[in-house]
Order: C-alpha cells, then sequence, then structure tokens
C-alpha cells in the first residue's frame, strides 16, 4: 500500500499507526502483513530534522492507534509533544530505546537540539531491534494477531539477518577504512561494521573554506573515491571537493519506503567505494 494512499478515516478507526519517518511504514508494514494503514509523517524526500506536518496528516495522527517515534530527531523535539496531547490515548513507542545510540548534541537549521545521533535504522544491526520491538508493540495494539504478527516477524528477521551477514562479509577486510559523505547518515552503519565515517556537514551547517580544504586534504590522504550524499540534500559543496579530488558523487536514499532495498543499495554502494 502506497504511503499517499489515504482511505477514509471512519473506515480505519483503531487500523491507523503513525511513524516520523518512512522507513519505519517497511516494519510495519511487513510485521503486520496490512493490519495496519500507516501514517507517515516525514514524508520520502523531505529533512526530518526540521519537518513541519499538514493538517491531514494530523487529522490521521489522531485517529491512530499508536505512534512509533524515532527518539532522537530534531522534528520530534518540538513537534513529538504536541503529538501526544493530540492524541493521548494511542500508545507509544520510541524505537530510540532498543539501540545502543551514539551520543552527540548539536543543533540543526531551526535549532532543534538532538541529544544523539538519529539514523540507527541504516544499521542491519540496529534494524533487528527495531523490527523486534515493532513485533511486540504491534501485538499489544492488537493481541489476537499476535501468531500472525510473530511469523511474520520471523520473515523479516531472516532478511535482515542476510543483510546484515552481506554487510559484516563486504567490510571485514575493511576494517578501519575512511568514507565520506556529505551528511552525516551512515554512522551507525560504520560503528557496526568497523568502518570510519567523515561527515562534510559540520554540527548541522555547511563547511566553512578552512574545513573544505581539511576535508579535501583528507580525502586525498585517505584515498577517498566517492562521496555520499543523501536525496534530500544540497550537493554543491560535495561537488566541489569531487572536483577537487577526482571522486564521484553517490546519491542515497536511507529515508526511502522500503527500507531493505534502500539499505541494501546502500551496503553494496559502500563497499563497491572502498574497492576502489
Amino acid at each position: 500500500m502506497s504511503c499517499n494512499y489515504q482511505p477514509g478515516i471512519k473506515d480505519l478507526s483503531g487500523k491507523i499507526i503513525t511513524v516520523s519517518i518512512a522507513p519505519y511504514k517497511y516494519f510495519v508494514d511487513s510485521i503486520g502483513g496490512g493490519d495496519f494503514s500507516v501514517n507517515v509523517m516525514v514524508p520520502p524526500g523531505s529533512d526530518p530534522h526540521i519537518y513541519e506536518p499538514v493538517p491531514e496528516q494530523i487529522t490521521r495522527l489522531r485517529a491512530s492507534s499508536g505512534y512509533i517515534s524515532n527518539g532522537f530527531l530534531g522534528f520530534e523535539m518540538t513537534w513529538l509533544d504536541r503529538f501526544y496531547e493530540t492524541n493521548p490515548e494511542m500508545k507509544r513507542l520510541n524505537l530510540g530505546e532498543s539501540i545502543d545510540p551514539i551520543d552527540y548534541s548539536h543543533e540543526h537549521e531551526g535549532e532543534h537540539s538532538e541529544g544523539a545521533d538519529p539514523h540507527y535504522w541504516v544499521s542491519p544491526k540496529c534494524a533487528l531491534e527495531m523490527a523486534s520491538a515493532i513485533r511486540k508493540f504491534l501485538v499489544e495494539i492488537n493481541p489476537s494477531a499476535s501468531a500472525k504478527y510473530e511469523d511474520n516477524f520471523e520473515r523479516i528477521s531472516a532478511r535482515i539477518r542476510e543483510l546484515d551477514k552481506r554487510a559484516g562479509e563486504y567490510f571485514n577486510q575493511y576494517k578501519g577504512k575512511s568514507f565520506m559523505i556529505y551528511h552525516p547518515n551512515l554512522a551507525y552503519l560504520a560503528r557496526d561494521y568497523g568502518l570510519r565515517e567523515i561527515a562534510v556537514e559540520a554540527e548541522g551547517k555547511e563547511p566553512s573554506p578552512a574545513m573544505m580544504k581539511s576535508l579535501i586534504d583528507l580525502s586525498k590522504v585517505d584515498s577517498i573515491t566517492t562521496i555520499f550524499v543523501q536525496r534530500e540534500f544540497d550537493t554543491r559543496n560535495a561537488r566541489s571537493i569531487a572536483a577537487e579530488t577526482g571522486a564521484r558523487l553517490v546519491i542515497i536514499d536511507p529515508l526511502a519506503e522500503d527500507w531493505h532495498v534502500s539499505t541494501s543499495s546502500i551496503i553494496d554502494a559502500l563497499h563497491e567505494s572502498l574497492k576502489r
């Protein structure tokens, strides 16, 4: 079911799950087996640090039986309490409580403070914990379908474990190797598989001329051949570094609705970049 599909609210009373970002829809759909319509608050192509919801999303929020949050996104720092006030009866799941967070504190555009890196869903190891938490959450909301959700959980877990195994095999020989990315989106993937992420964007801000020079020098020293750019971000500074170093730009889409396809593509592209 497309996230743009909007059935009548009356027909879905008690069957809507609201999630902060599109990749979470993949897990609800896969485990829930179509039992829930998923209301995505930050649609693909939007910046989850500063997005503001539209009235139609709030209407579906009011009819939701549960909310699945990231726990660390700047968007949530501003909106989540308001969402809970809008629908105090809906059950809540904070996926950030399921993983081992990478702590930091910085301000993104709009001054939304984030106390930990919110991009954990890109790592298969974190995704296994997320899937387990969502399975328990859906069983809590709809206990009569617990057997179905358990079976679906086993299927999605097997797919995630296959991806985890592939990443382990890919990156085992590149422990400690660096890769460069515009927005620091792959820190958990780097941590969980022994790599080093170098971000062009620092503290939520574009790099200064001095930082640009430092990044160019660093990319030459570390023989970086690829610069990753998230689809939502401006590629101007990344293109400047690429022009100076001969690196190529690769666009990634970690906020895509199909988590498995997106994460698999990112892992393959990262592996290819380290081989070059």
